[in-house]
């Protein structure tokens, strides 16, 4: 009853983290539009790899993450930073190319799971949110950071993880047919959650 009580834990920490709009979700519903279900699968097994490592950073700095509050407030600022100029890419430079499904070549999955494990790890905040839970659960002794706990907490965040980017892909590859969801629209609504994610950061760093 512990195991699944300490997975149930990591699995809705993660996956009410990842039901917002964001740069994750949004590009796993991109992938699945304008590529395929497959890659957009192969993209969401490369965030969750990331998700892991960074879960387990997590833990395992959490005690110092929350003393040492500038440390947060350096990665927000570099965060707004990187969403700023992803926003752009997205908003005003990147162009869909007009490639058909078929002529893809089934080893470009390896592709779009390297550029998940990219855009999760230049996504960073995680780390934070993740730390703050567990001290959370920790105060209320639900959590006690042994070698046991943080496997299967950190397993519950990882599927949590995927299971939301799945909902993402599931439901725009559902809606696929719709023309507000061309490519070009699909970059520009990256580049809008992207600038959107900027400013909460932005205005977080000097409001906390």
């Amino acid at each position: 009853m512990e195991a699944t009580f300490l997975f149930l834990l990591g699995f809705s920490v993660a996956a009410v983290g990842v039901i917002p709009p964001g740069l994750l979700n949004i590009s796993a519903a991109k992938i699945s539009v304008t590529v395929g279900y497959q890659r957009s699968v192969s993209f969401s097994i490369g965030v969750c790899l990331v998700v892991l490592v960074q879960t387990l950073v997590a833990l395992l700095f959490s005690r110092y993450i929350s003393e040492h509050p500038e440390v947060v407030s350096v990665l927000k600022l570099v965060a707004v930073v990187i969403f700023v100029l992803v926003g752009i890419y997205y908003g005003f430079i990147a162009r869909p190319k007009s490639t058909e499904l078929s002529t893809v070549d089934m080893s470009s999955k390896k592709s779009y799971l390297f550029q998940g494990m990219f855009l999760s790890a230049i996504n960073f905040l995680p780390i934070p949110y993740q730390a703050y839970m567990a001290l959370t659960f920790s105060s209320w002794d639900w959590f006690h950071f042994d070698a046991y706990e943080n496997g299967l907490y950190i397993a519950g965040a990882t599927m949590g993880t995927f299971s939301t980017l799945y909902v993402y892909i599931f439901f725009f590859d559902s809606l696929k047919h719709l023309r507000m969801l061309s490519p070009q629209n699909m970059n520009y609504i990256i580049g809008l959650v992207s600038g959107l994610i900027a400013l909460i950061t932005f205005y977080s760093s000097f409001t906390s």
